[in-house]
């Protein structure tokens, strides 16, 4: 009879763990975590936005590849610093409020106070105002000032020359020339810089900090600031403090920096493949590899060709070891095989580029999935990042991710016996990413669904995850509670997959299933069975959303849905 039970109730925690994936996906649709500036009303003073928060995506349906500005827009969506609106657009077009402006620096920037503002502040911003917590902390880091009379003017457009000198004033910029000098030298306009600006925006032009688009001598410095131009200078402001890469010299959007070096709008830098990638420090790895496997010479020949180019973090997010091993003598071969699955002959631009197989030098093909509705490129799981960098013999297209030949997936590096069973990765290295995804610690809560402990009730608990090989990881993880357990399971990590609930919004899942011991920490403490599955969902490069279904087969069976959030390390 107890062996019945027991049939049974296994059966039923099976059922709860295949139900996880259909738990979790509802959740991050409903509840995104959106770092977007909400848009609000015309009407001063009010406390309700316009527009709803957006799901953070780095692609706007309005914003296409060979838009000027795509580059600073997708850039600065990825790191949730900007987002969109609900109709999946970016609205590049739309002037920028002040209002709007200090929540975009708020998000940008983590500057120290340098002054404070009144217990009463601003009058026509009340407490309950959307953004006042972003408009004080903007003034007292020094980035905006109010106007006299102790007014902000929050639904106010604001002016690029204003914009400019915000970013100059709390980045505290200053300039090595005589200012006046300075605009004179880049700006037609010059004369139109009030007074009050000329030494802020020559200390930010010095520093790279001004994009004008389309004529880079016209500054426009008493127009309203653009969504999109809004964009290119908290970029470039980005870049001068180290926190973001400068563009390739010959990315179309490079052409507006003002003081920058990128080319001639619509020419050509004239580098080749190889050439750029050396240069570029997001392809430093790639350009190391070229060179080991002997590829140099091909790459600079007159080609054209298109370049899907992984960049460092990609390489870096292969199993430990596995560079070293494909730089070995003996590897070389493998590895001439892998770099020229990224080469396609012929030059593709992005807006070329479409659905379907392409072939590659390797003459083995990649799939090419364009989603045009939000301005997306697949090849094969990677994700185009960064299009058209352009080369004097070909286009690079940079993706974040390295491109396995499916004909090698049973080959690894240092098998030289082909056909034979191949090595896997089982170096033990606690904390690494998996390939389910970086390991993390954070917080959940616990959805009791069934018995006497922690487990079974509405509880707070802590939950991480703790990469031990490429497919293992360690998940402890504690419910607190009158009858607090501890859970320690042994998970395998299966490889992300895509899923699209809405139909239109693409989602990467991680599943993971496991077993161990559940450890219910009472007086009369008793220790079980542990089995645990669910999905991992990655929120960019530091979070990621967690759902997980546990068993554990103490003196009741106690079962919990446990969804929380962690923080990759």
């Amino acid at each position: 009879m107890i062996s019945s039970v027991r049939k049974s109730l296994v059966h039923a925690t099976l059922l709860a763990l295949g139900m996880t994936a259909m738990t979790i996906n509802p959740f991050i649709v409903l509840k995104p975590v959106s770092a977007q500036t909400p848009v609000p009303t015309e009407t001063p003073g009010t406390t309700t936005p316009t527009e709803a928060p957006a799901s953070t995506t780095s692609s706007f349906s309005d914003v296409s590849s060979d838009y000027w500005a795509q580059p600073f827009i997708q850039a600065l969506a990825q790191r949730n610093i900007i987002a969109g609106f609900p109709d999946g657009t970016y609205r590049p077009n739309q002037a920028v409020t002040r209002a709007e402006f200090a929540a975009l620096i708020q998000k940008a920037f983590n500057q120290q106070a340098v002054r404070q503002l009144s217990g009463s502040g601003f009058s026509d911003v009340p407490a309950n105002y959307w953004a006042s917590e972003a408009i004080r902390e903007a003034y007292e880091t020094g980035f905006l000032s109010g106007y006299p009379g102790n007014v902000f003017r929050p639904n106010q457009q604001i002016p690029r020359v204003q914009a400019i000198v915000a970013l100059s004033s709390g980045l505290n910029l200053s300039t090595t020339e005589t200012a006046s000098g300075v605009l004179s030298n880049y700006y037609a306009d010059a004369s139109a810089v009030p007074d009050y600006a000329v030494n802020s925006v020559a200390a930010a032009t010095q520093s790279n900090i001004v994009v004008n688009y389309p004529n880079i001598r016209q500054l426009n410095p008493t127009t309203s600031l653009t969504r999109a131009e809004a964009a290119a200078f908290l970029y470039q402001a980005l870049v001068r403090q180290g926190q973001l890469q400068p563009l390739a010299t010959n990315v179309a959007a490079a052409n507006y920096i003002v003081g920058g070096t990128g080319t001639t709008a619509g020419g050509v830098q004239g580098g080749t493949i190889v050439a750029l990638a050396g240069s570029n420090s997001s392809f430093s790895t790639l350009a190391s590899l070229i060179r080991t496997a002997g590829l140099a010479d091909t790459l600079q020949q007159a080609g054209p060709y298109t370049v899907f180019a992984p960049t460092n973090e990609a390489f870096a997010a292969l199993p430990a070891g596995t560079l070293e091993q494909l730089q070995q003598p003996q590897n070389r071969e493998l590895l001439r095989r892998i770099l020229q699955y990224h080469v396609v002959p012929g030059q593709l631009s992005a807006s070329q580029l479409t659905s379907g197989q392409l072939t590659t030098a390797d003459n083995v093909p990649v799939n090419v999935k364009v989603d045009s509705a939000n301005n997306q490129i697949a090849i094969n799981e990677a994700r185009v990042v960064q299009p058209n960098i352009q080369a004097s013999n070909g286009v690079i297209h940079a993706i974040n991710e390295v491109l396995i030949p499916p004909n090698l997936t049973s080959q690894q590096p240092g098998d030289n016996n082909q056909g034979q069973t191949p090595t896997t990765d089982t170096n033990v290295t606690p904390g690494r990413a998996t390939r389910g995804g970086s390991s993390y610690i954070g917080v959940a809560g616990n959805i009791g669904l069934g018995g006497d402990s922690a487990l079974s009730e509405g509880n707070i608990a802590v939950i991480s995850k703790i990469g031990l090989t490429r497919m293992l990881s360690v998940r402890p993880s504690a419910v607190f509670g009158d009858d607090t357990v501890v859970l320690v399971p042994l998970t395998l990590d299966f490889v992300p997959r895509t899923v699209e609930p809405t139909g239109e919004t693409r989602f990467p899942v991680s599943p993971f299933v496991g077993a161990g011991v559940a450890i219910e920490t009472s007086n009369d403490a008793s220790v079980g069975l542990l089995l645990t599955g669910g999905v991992d969902v990655p929120l960019g490069n530091r979070f990621t959303v967690n759902g997980t279904v546990n068993a554990a087969f103490l003196d009741e069976t106690d079962i919990g849905l446990l969804l929380g959030v962690g923080y990759n390390f």
